[in-house]
């Protein structure tokens, strides 16, 4: 893929596209300087009928950050984007205050959309972008980098990625764009299986915690590998575009390294996830049926152990470590997820499966109560037997948390006919609030 512009058909006014982060890495400037590189390469920043605009949710808990690891204050950064706008906790809360007090939503309606946890951070970019006007939004992981590790016999080629282009040279014609993820992008280490644990009780557990997208073929191939994914060159090298297909009452697409094409607002929906659970981009995807979604020819480097920062410096590895079950990090890690799945199972069973969704759970709790000892025997923990205290719990409680999707959706709802009304008032700009940077670029224009 060129990169150049001369086969995209941009309308003559400019096109506003945001690029939105959810972070909370000290890294998190390093990885913008990395994609910002990336888009002079492309031909992005030198194109004058596209405006970049930055959109960063922070967390200054994750890792124990401050506002300095993400406000910008590299000139060479701000004069390729026309803004850049900081959303912390209070310009989220005064947002949704200022919403609520124009009663569009009541205050409860507002915490489902803007309240704590990675969603709603999602929900906040989404909203403030569709409130800024831009055209187009895209979505990347602070852990994912615009590179693609290609297997080549036993050695690596590593291929960089012209990710904002091909997604906004697709999402012109599709609602949603989603592309393709390397590296890292599984917490299942490799294993030996042996007499405590057979393949067949893993593919149970694996199966049973998991979405019914999740291929167990797939799994052992990444598993054999080390946990490491590697991109396809063909699909690299090819221009085909897959339109997404529906598969068990969903689209399925991941949260980063997507796309929105926010022109149609009947077509946007909102992030949700049960309280203390992921899976934002699996409950989005049952949302999305009725939508076109492109799955686009490019990769990001999942960094999922955040083992790879120096590829950020240009360090090219020539090969990459297996992630095994022997080490107590990544088993940590791998029970982590296990357990933000199993939180998000009976939802998705009960929105994708309702009619057999006594059954699905009765089977998930017999499978798990069998292989869950080994389980603990084979890694050596015994927190993998919270899993099943885990699972009665969101049993008990999914309706009160599919109760709480459907208000999400009703509330964005709300939130998208007013935005609909064109009655927005001015955003409140302040270093206490939403600090907002314009470049140098935005000012030549």
């Amino acid at each position: 893929m060129g990169s150049g512009w001369s086969d995209i058909n941009i309308e003559e006014k400019k096109v506003n596209v945001g690029v939105g982060f959810v972070t909370g890495r000290k890294n998190f400037k390093n990885v913008i300087k990395t994609y910002v590189n990336n888009w002079n390469e492309s031909g992005l920043v030198d194109n004058k009928k596209i405006a970049l605009h930055l959109f960063v949710a922070y967390d200054l808990k994750y890792t124990g950050t401050t506002m300095s690891d993400y406000k910008i204050t590299d000139e060479e950064i701000l004069d390729t984007v026309d803004s850049a706008y900081y959303l912390g906790n209070s310009a989220i809360t005064n947002e949704a205050q200022f919403l609520v007090s124009k009663g569009v939503v009541t205050l409860e309606e507002a915490e489902l959309i803007f309240g704590e946890g990675y969603a709603m951070k999602r929900n906040a970019v989404l909203y403030f972008a569709l409130k800024n006007k831009m055209d187009y939004l895209i979505f990347f992981d602070d852990d994912e980098y615009p590179i693609a590790n290609i297997k080549i016999n036993n050695s690596i080629l590593w291929k960089g990625q012209e990710v904002l282009s091909t997604h906004i040279k697709n999402i012109m014609h599709a609602d949603m764009t989603h592309g393709h993820h390397c590296g890292y992008i599984s917490p299942i280490p490799q294993l030996d299986f042996n007499d405590k644990l057979s393949e067949d009780d893993f593919r149970i557990f694996i199966e049973s915690i998991s979405n019914d997208i999740i291929n167990w073929d797939s799994i052992k191939e990444k598993m054999n590998d080390g946990g490491v994914t590697y991109a396809n060159l063909d699909i690299i090298n090819s221009r085909n575009v897959e339109v997404v297909e529906e598969q068990n009452g969903m689209k399925f697409i991941s949260g980063a390294n997507l796309g929105f094409n926010l022109k149609n607002l009947d077509k946007l929906f909102p992030f949700y996830n049960p309280p203390g659970a992921r899976g934002e981009d699996t409950f989005l995807s049952t949302c999305i049926c009725d939508c076109t979604i492109r799955k686009v020819p490019c990769y990001t480097f999942h960094d999922g152990f955040s083992t790879y920062e120096h590829l950020l410096l240009g360090v090219l590895p020539n090969k990459l470590l297996a992630m095994r079950a022997d080490s107590g990090v990544n088993t940590k890690r791998f029970l982590r997820a296990a357990i933000g799945w199993i939180r998000y199972k009976p939802l998705l069973l009960y929105i994708t499966q309702r009619e057999h969704f006594d059954m699905e759970i009765r089977k998930m709790k017999e499978n798990l109560s069998r292989v869950i000892p080994r389980i603990c025997a084979l890694f050596e923990d015994d927190g993998f037997k919270d899993m099943l205290d885990e699972l009665e719990f969101y049993h008990m409680h999914v309706e009160d948390h599919y109760k709480d999707f459907e208000n999400t959706k009703t509330a964005w709802l709300k939130i998208i006919r007013f935005l609909k009304s064109d009655k927005i008032a001015n955003i409140d700009v302040g270093s206490d609030k939403m600090v907002i940077e314009t470049s140098g670029k935005q000012g030549e224009k």
